[in-house]
């Protein structure tokens, strides 16, 4: 099979001299990034680095990122990506497991200089200062011979740890392969090309897609590593920004911000929101503040693009759909099983299996797990919803937020009780867990976000939980907290706040 980054160069080629990506004191067009990626795999063959070669990565979400893939991949190599912020023990069992051929990161990260100087492999950088030669120096050596065959190419990322230790995703060259196909439909069906802002790093498959896909379609592509609502709005105001990708925290921060006030968003096309449920109150306050442009959108780092859900307003007729994640994208497969694997009919709510040509093709070194999860080409979600009579997805609840109490006979789900809290016009955000009870199993336990000065009574949210619910609903105990912690794709970290329950800190 056609290495598939050969394709790539030749759409780059007839994009010419068109912006394609741009950083924070960068910018670089599609003839510069094609030429670019052939130098980048020349100075990687030149450093020793075969085809096939396994190659551990630590780079932050920059402009680097795409080029280094794009080389790698053009080399036949296999890339294997980790976050800069993991923890260190967590990059020593991937380091265990993988056995990298070499290293590639970025010297302006401490953690990766770090690991470069405990690793017994060959090491190189992107960028003066660090430890082994600098693959962003100036390449005056041999061409890149575009007819070398080389393996195929893969890469293993990151899942983004919102069920504990983070896994190793496989995606093959197919996966990519259909990143181009998705990009030609996109073209094709006559959308404008895409400037989009992303925060989202190529070491999740959400920020792969998301990066390959927009310089696919000739697009261009502002990659920022730091969050801040303000440089947000600044950076879609100042370079004409008509996509992004936000996670509902990030969301939330951008609506609450004074900065908000007076920004000039007016270039949005397509506002994507994801990686987790949006609370139905905030998406109102967000459709009228920006217009019909936010599109939902459902993935995973083993499904990457399940449903979508765009243009999203207010529908008299279906009120409800603000609750979903919307219809089935591109060439995916939706089915709501039983315990057992067997399809359930519209409106009964199951587990989510999920059959693409983006899904993953295994988790490196777990066999076991792997053959959980993909089943016949399906893959297993841990997520529990239900489809409706239009082929909506309404997600209910992730599988191990569920809470269990003998005080009814199915389970109580964390998300209703959250969209309640939410509701609450002085409320900016909420998250809630079960927490053990001796008399029942478990109760729910909700931390609240209040709005900046504002005050609230915990029983005026339990009793607006029992009121739009049920008092089997309503939670034992609210904490009230500034901020909920966040994992490292930008989601509510969960774990973390059972950790903090079991050690007594919740006030």
């Amino acid at each position: 099979m056609e290495n598939y980054v050969r394709r790539v160069l030749e759409l780059f080629a007839s994009f010419g001299s068109r912006e394609a990506l741009v950083g924070p004191d960068r910018r670089v067009t599609f003839d510069r990034l094609r030429a670019d990626v052939l130098a980048r795999a020349a100075a990687l063959r030149d450093a020793g680095v075969k085809p096939g070669s396994a190659v551990l990565v630590m780079v932050a979400n920059s402009v680097e990122g795409p080029i280094l893939q794009l080389a790698l991949h053009l080399l036949g190599c296999r890339s294997m990506w980790v976050a800069p912020v993991t923890a260190r023990s967590e990059i020593d069992q991937f380091v265990r497991i993988t056995a990298p051929d070499v290293f590639i990161y970025d010297p302006a990260n401490g953690l990766g200089a770090e690991l470069a100087a405990g690793l017994d492999v060959p090491v190189l950088c992107l960028g003066r200062g660090g430890t082994g030669p600098d693959l962003t120096a100036p390449y005056d050596g041999a061409a890149f011979d575009l007819r070398v065959v080389v393996p195929e190419p893969d890469s293993f990322l990151q899942t983004s740890g919102t069920t504990g230790t983070p896994k190793l995703v496989h995606h093959r060259q197919s996966f990519y392969e259909q990143i181009i196909t998705l990009a030609g439909q996109f073209v094709a069906a006559g959308y404008p090309l895409l400037r989009h802002l992303s925060h989202s790093p190529m070491w999740l498959a959400s920020g792969q897609i998301t990066s390959l896909f927009n310089l696919f379609t000739g697009g261009v592509l502002f990659l920022r590593d730091e969050w801040d609502p303000a440089r947000f709005l600044a950076t879609i105001e100042a370079e004409r920004i008509n996509s992004t990708f936000v996670t509902p925290p990030m969301l939330y921060e951008v609506l609450d911000h004074p900065a908000l006030d007076g920004a000039d968003t007016s270039s949005l096309f397509m506002f994507n929101v994801g990686a987790g449920p949006a609370s139905p109150a905030r998406l109102r306050q967000a459709i009228a503040r920006f217009g019909p442009v936010l599109r939902i959108v459902y993935g995973m780092s083993e499904a990457v693009v399940i449903t979508a859900l765009p243009g999203l307003t207010e529908d008299p007729a279906h009120p409800e759909r603000l609750q979903s994640c919307g219809t089935a994208y591109g060439d995916v497969r939706i089915e709501i099983r039983d315990e057992d694997g067997k399809a359930l009919p519209v409106g009964e709510t199951g587990t989510v299996w999920v059959a693409s040509r983006l899904s993953f093709a295994g988790y490196f070194g777990q066999p076991e797990l792997t053959a959980e999860t993909l089943v016949d080409g399906w893959v297993r979600t841990n997520d529990v919803g239900y489809l409706d009579e239009d082929g909506y997805l309404f997600l209910v609840d992730r599988r191990q937020d569920m809470i269990v109490t003998s005080r009814r006979s199915w389970p109580i789900f964390c998300r209703p009780i959250e969209d309640a809290l939410t509701a609450h016009p002085k409320v900016a955000n909420a998250a809630v867990i079960g927490v053990p009870d001796p008399v029942v199993g478990e109760v729910p336990h909700a931390f609240v976000v209040p709005l900046p000065g504002a005050t609230i009574e915990p029983a005026e949210l339990i009793g607006l939980v029992t009121e739009r619910l049920s008092e089997l609903y309503a939670p034992g105990r609210i904490t009230f907290v500034d901020r909920l912690p966040l994992n490292r794709s930008a989601k509510i970290d969960k774990q973390a706040l059972r950790a903090l329950h079991a050690a007594g800190n919740v006030g």
